[in-house]
């Protein structure tokens, strides 16, 4: 499959290949992004220019307009991607953090802004009220701890919090509500489902996974979820229950808990492999607590077998270079003697 890619080079070629890219009078070659490798091989997902701005104008729709935006993540990534698109659509390239001495510098004039979660937990330290100039704070990239929600937006920050991928063009659900055109089926106990115009066209040189991931017109996730109060909540993914013992963990629910501590800065969960439990749960903490302390504060709200069997202590955890969390790394920490 032949496929353009303007996602790498400066912010001046990046913008330059996009906005070639959004101009063209036929529809053009396709663009491929890889996803983020958090949990095993990147994946080179292949995106048609009808997909990319399905997604850029159905978010403009939700958000309440379009606007400048600033750039805070890599724009090899999907949600960068969107960032320059959306930006361009507006009529103006988007503010690059790295070009200013500051988050407040860079932040003059813009309307939006799109985070992981560690970017909104060191910003609601310095640049709050910063935050609080956005018309939205899009925050994605994975699980969002509610506490942390809860403080931006009693510092006024108005948080969106959005769930999709590279394989449908970037976040395509809003504070668990889809966006115009995008149909879900969350199916008890499978794979969430997502379907409309944002879905991307496969997977670059790989046909097998792509069939196996688009099925009858549906893109079917690695995440597990349920409808409660007419909203997509998220679980975690299919490979976060981890079965250890022969019980069913998952592994986010536990991770909740532990965030909760207060000796807790933040904390990941994961199952890794174990001769005597099949997988042993971990909990890779950034705070003070021993495994004794994280059992029984585990305990205290779920099954004792949901507890973690193994702790290991960081300074921070590893992140990979669009803000997720470097599970491989974390894995291989773990993959030692209990």
């Amino acid at each position: 499959m032949s496929v353009l890619r303007p996602v790498h080079g400066t912010a001046p070629e990046v913008f330059g290949a996009v906005r070639a890219w959004l101009d063209a009078e036929a529809e053009p070659e396709p663009l491929m992004v890889e996803t983020s490798g958090s949990t095993g091989r990147p994946k080179r997902v292949v995106l048609s220019r009808r997909a990319v701005l399905a997604s850029a104008h159905a978010a403009h729709e939700r958000l309440g307009g379009s606007g400048t935006w600033l750039l805070t993540v890599p724009a090899s990534y999907v949600a960068g991607v969107q960032v320059v698109v959306r930006a361009l659509l507006h009529g103006a390239e988007p503010v690059v953090l790295e070009d200013h001495g500051s988050f407040a510098a860079a932040a003059t004039g813009c309307r939006y802004v799109s985070l992981v979660p560690t970017q909104l937990h060191r910003l609601l330290e310095t640049d709050a009220a910063v935050l609080a100039g956005f018309d939205a704070v899009l925050l994605g990239g994975g699980p969002v701890d509610p506490a942390l929600r809860a403080r931006a937006e009693e510092q006024g920050v108005r948080v969106v919090v959005t769930y999709g991928s590279s394989e449908t063009s970037g976040g395509c659900v809003y504070d668990g509500l889809p966006l115009d055109g995008v149909e879900l089926d969350v199916p008890e106990g499978q794979p969430i489902r997502i379907r409309g115009p944002v879905l991307f066209d496969g997977y670059d040189g790989d046909p097998e996974l792509t069939a196996r991931a688009l099925v009858d017109g549906w893109f079917v996730t690695s995440d597990l979820g349920r409808i409660v109060d007419g909203r997509l909540r998220v679980l975690g993914r299919v490979d976060d229950v981890v079965i250890t013992g022969g019980i069913n963990v998952p592994a986010p629910a536990v991770a909740k808990r532990l965030r909760a501590h207060p000796s807790v800065q933040t904390v990941e969960v994961l199952g890794v492999p174990d001769d005597e439990w099949g997988q042993r749960l971990v909990a890779f903490v950034v705070g003070d607590l021993t495994l004794d302390e994280a059992r029984d504060w585990v305990s205290a709200e779920h099954p004792r077998a949901w507890a973690p069997r193994g702790l290991v202590r960081l300074d921070a955890l590893p992140h990979l270079p669009n803000g997720k969390v470097d599970r491989l790394t974390l894995r291989r920490l773990a993959e030692g003697p209990a």
